[in-house]
């Protein structure tokens, strides 16, 4: 695990471990060990073959879930009893709204890794075990109308279990693998921010109207291009790194900058306003899974941002002659993504 000096940059891999067995794992980044984020947080969940994430609910915050690799089972029972059962593969993603139930069940012949993103710094669960666990034999026979003693040989505990294993085959409901309010196929959608070096899939509320709150985008970066500075207005940004080496740099509100490099596994955070850029190191395309705690998150980049000004004011901004300011292209919406046209800086 690297070792990070930035106050915006932690690692995933090497987070909080909250189960750990031939099972599978649970790692978490919240506020208790990365005090800056605010709004989000997140878990790396890897499930071995037959392994269930057992049915849970989170008391305080939405879920977004995107799945990197294998074949999982989900099913939510939301408020008004409305069930829901579908499939999620590689590149997918699912939502779940606070305090609904919903389990996540390995359901391939491969290990299944999962980058789970809440809606808050410091996310609550109960498990149904544990909720079970909290009731007398005499509560429970009263809710299912048999005799108390039906509950007596049944084991309970109010500790969450985390994973379990499945008995047998897994039951996939019919029509698991049709489309569902859940789940969103964002790496096939034909990128709505595309260019020579980059695109942008997008998994906000106006191509996936469930998400309240809570967005991402698949970002992916070639070699020679560069994610433009930029800020997001009211919005927070969490970014894990799937794939390759980047480089960003941020600036605080009292003028500090915090330069800092990111590898695979990596989590870093950026508050609402704060300017930041990100640029690949090294010959590898970047592909970042970048969470917002917006549904749609709003974005202004350097490139605006100096097309809304008069050279005039330009210059008396920069304290140069007028006649020294350069000619700028004008830009009415941001490109986002753009090529290299000089060397990187040397990485410190």
């Amino acid at each position: 695990m690297a070792e990070h000096a930035s106050r915006h940059v932690a690692s995933l891999r090497g987070g909080v471990s909250q189960y750990s067995s031939g099972l599978g794992s649970i790692t978490s980044v919240t506020a208790e060990t990365f005090p800056i984020l605010k709004n989000l947080s997140i878990k790396r969940l890897v499930l071995a073959p037959g392994t269930i994430r057992e049915p849970h609910w989170h008391a305080n915050a939405n879920e977004l879930t995107y799945c990197i690799s294998g074949t999982v089972l989900v099913s939510v029972l939301d408020t008004g009893s409305v069930v829901s059962a579908f499939t999620i593969e590689a590149g997918q993603m699912f939502h779940i709204p606070s305090g609904s139930l919903h389990h996540i069940e390995n359901i391939g012949d491969t290990e299944a890794e999962l980058i789970v993103a809440f809606r808050h710094e410091l996310p609550q669960d109960f498990s149904l075990w544990s909720g079970f666990g909290a009731m007398t034999d005499a509560v429970l026979g009263n809710t299912f109308s048999t005799p108390s003693s039906t509950w007596a040989s049944i084991p309970r505990d109010t500790t969450p279990r985390y994973l379990v294993a499945r008995p047998g085959d897994p039951v996939i409901p019919d029509g698991a693998a049709f489309p569902n309010p859940h789940k969103f196929d964002v790496e096939s959608q034909s990128a709505p921010v595309s260019s020579p070096v980059g695109s942008a899939k997008l998994a906000r509320e106006g191509f996936w109207p469930s998400l309240t709150n809570i967005s991402m985008y698949s970002l992916r970066v070639r070699e020679d291009g560069m994610r433009e500075p930029h800020w997001h207005p009211v919005t927070s940004e969490m970014g894990y790194i799937h794939a390759g080496h980047a480089r960003m740099t941020i600036l605080d509100p009292d003028g500090r900058l915090d330069t800092y490099l990111l590898e695979p596994g990596d989590v870093y955070f950026v508050p609402a306003s704060y300017p930041h850029h990100i640029e690949v190191i090294g010959d590898d395309d970047i592909h970042f899974l970048v969470f917002f705690d917006q549904a749609t998150p709003a974005d202004i980049g350097y490139r605006a941002a100096a097309s809304a000004y008069s050279p005039e004011v330009l210059a008396a901004t920069f304290s140069v002659p007028l006649a020294n300011w350069p000619a700028l292209p004008f830009t009415p919406e941001d490109p986002l993504i753009v090529a290299k046209q000089n060397p990187s800086d040397p990485v410190a």
